[in-house]
């Protein structure tokens, strides 16, 4: 028996991570205000965001039969969560902050099987270096658009992929899903990588 797999983000790059690795899963996103949660740490914020959003598409009826994958990344600089910014004038101040450093990309996972309410989650992290940009760098790609819309204010799959000198870590976890962690996510649900392949 086939099992759907309902992936609860609006993140293209989410979507596109998984098709390439062979798996289709249908979108719904979740409805969860962000700003409403808190944890004590990057990475505690992220899983718990990842959760709630895997549980609030869970409990929808076309969830019904389904494995729903969670997700949400933070950036974990000087132990400060940065999510998406608010505005350009946010994105140019954390760029100016992050040029020529290292922060860690963490990503939060949980997997709803709404087949039998079991549920499993975890987070991976990836550090990221970033390039020592110029102002005039800075400007150029915040005025792009690209940097309001994702975690950390960057991305590695488009135009901030030139501004990452090095990655210490699985890449797909600064993408946005680790499909390591993800496999073996699906695996304590006893369900199978390999036969959500289309």
């Amino acid at each position: 028996m086939t099992v759907r797999l309902v992936l609860a983000s609006a993140s293209p790059a989410r979507r596109a991570t998984l098709r390439a690795a062979g798996i289709f899963p249908e979108v719904v996103v979740s409805d969860v205000d962000e700003s409403a949660y808190t944890a004590d740490s990057p990475g505690a914020l992220a899983q718990v965001l990842a959760i709630a959003k895997a549980r609030a598409v869970a409990e929808l009826s076309l969830a019904e039969d389904a494995l729903v994958v969670g997700c949400d990344s933070v950036l974990d600089l000087d132990g400060v969560a940065l999510g998406k910014p608010s505005d350009s004038a946010e994105a140019v101040r954390r760029w100016r902050s992050m040029r020529g450093r290292t922060g860690t990309l963490v990503t939060g996972h949980c997997v709803v099987d709404t087949r039998n309410g079991k549920q499993v989650e975890g987070t991976s992290s990836t550090q990221v270096t970033f390039a020592d940009l110029s102002d005039g760098e800075i400007d150029a790609y915040v005025a792009t658009g690209e940097p309001l819309n994702v975690a950390g204010a960057f991305t590695i799959d488009g135009l901030g992929g030139a501004f990452v000198t090095s990655l210490a870590g699985d890449h797909h976890t600064v993408v946005g899903i680790s499909l390591p962690l993800l496999r073996d996510l699906l695996h304590d649900l006893d369900v199978e990588w390999t036969s959500l392949w289309r």
